[in-house]
């Protein structure tokens, strides 16, 4: 079985209003359906973009005020999933519960169902400057293509939590993402291509570009959009199956190949699932 995906390098720019941001989110949309893709990632904290507006004498919304567009993000998303027929991973957006403040992933499917991931691992940075918290549970997501889930940035430098979600028979990961320089940007490279390895699944990962001057830690962007694979014969040497250009206002589309996810893990150069050793080390099985 083949899934298209498409990973959207979100250029963040100062904005007046949220038709703008719905102009824009629509436009990305539009370009991954006219490839015929039938998941789409935005990356982490992209919505941020709304914090630009303002208020009415001009300086940046507060991340406390974020969550206050959670019900037209929500409309907007869910409309364009089911008017395109495609499952849209609507990066991350800040949403409140109980006074507290969740970095969360949303999965818009094209019935309209909607399913949520919060990131489980805070940086120091979102702890200290915006109070974040973290979640507590990882989510899995049946699909009509199979199994995914959905790891913020951060989450993907833990080896654990791909583990389990693997465990519990995800075959691909999506990985929105957001980082200011290049340090954050390889760490999160890396790790992915780190857990595409070890546990024989695709990772989709993409980051904001561009930058928002007038909004605190948003000011700087680096970021790419990339399909990523294990490393072994049937893959490309590299493990990079399409990979877009640094810091460009773009979007990215392949075609994933589950079957030969499942053939590697069976006959592959290595077969690094299978032959983990649970009676040295504590594992999902």
């Amino acid at each position: 079985m083949k899934l298209r995906v498409s990973a959207v390098q979100y250029h963040l720019k100062t904005i007046g209003a949220f038709a703008e941001f719905a102009a824009q989110v629509t436009h990305y949309v539009k370009t991954a359906a006219e490839f015929d893709s039938e998941f789409v990632l935005f990356p982490e904290l992209f919505t941020t973009q709304l914090m630009s507006i303002g208020d009415a004498s001009g300086v940046a919304l507060s991340i406390n005020e974020l969550p206050d567009f959670t019900e037209q993000y929500i409309e907007l998303f869910s409309g364009l999933a089911k008017t395109t027929g495609m499952h849209l991973i609507g990066g991350t957006h800040i949403i409140e519960e109980g006074g507290r403040l969740y970095n969360t992933a949303f999965l818009f499917y094209p019935d309209g169902t909607i399913g949520q991931q919060r990131k489980l691992h805070i940086t120091p940075s979102e702890v200290k400057e915006w109070h974040m918290a973290a979640g507590d549970k990882l989510h899995v997501f049946d699909t009509a293509k199979g199994r995914i889930a959905m790891l913020i940035c951060y989450d993907i430098e833990f080896p654990e939590i791909v583990r389990m979600a693997k465990a519990q028979g995800v075959d691909v990961i999506f990985c929105p993402s957001c980082t200011d320089d290049k340090h954050g940007f390889h760490r999160v490279r890396y790790t992915c291509h780190a857990r595409t390895i070890e546990n024989q699944v695709y990772v989709v990962t993409t980051g904001t570009v561009g930058s928002l001057p007038t909004v605190d830690f948003m000011r700087g962007n680096y970021g790419q959009a990339a399909v990523i694979t294990p490393n072994d014969v049937p893959f490309p040497p590299g493990g990079i199956l399409a990979q877009g250009e640094i810091n460009g206002d773009m979007v990215i589309t392949a075609d994933l190949d589950l079957d030969l996810l499942y053939e590697v893990r069976e006959k592959g150069s290595v077969t690094t699932w299978r032959d983990r050793r649970t009676d040295l080390y504590t594992d999902w099985s």
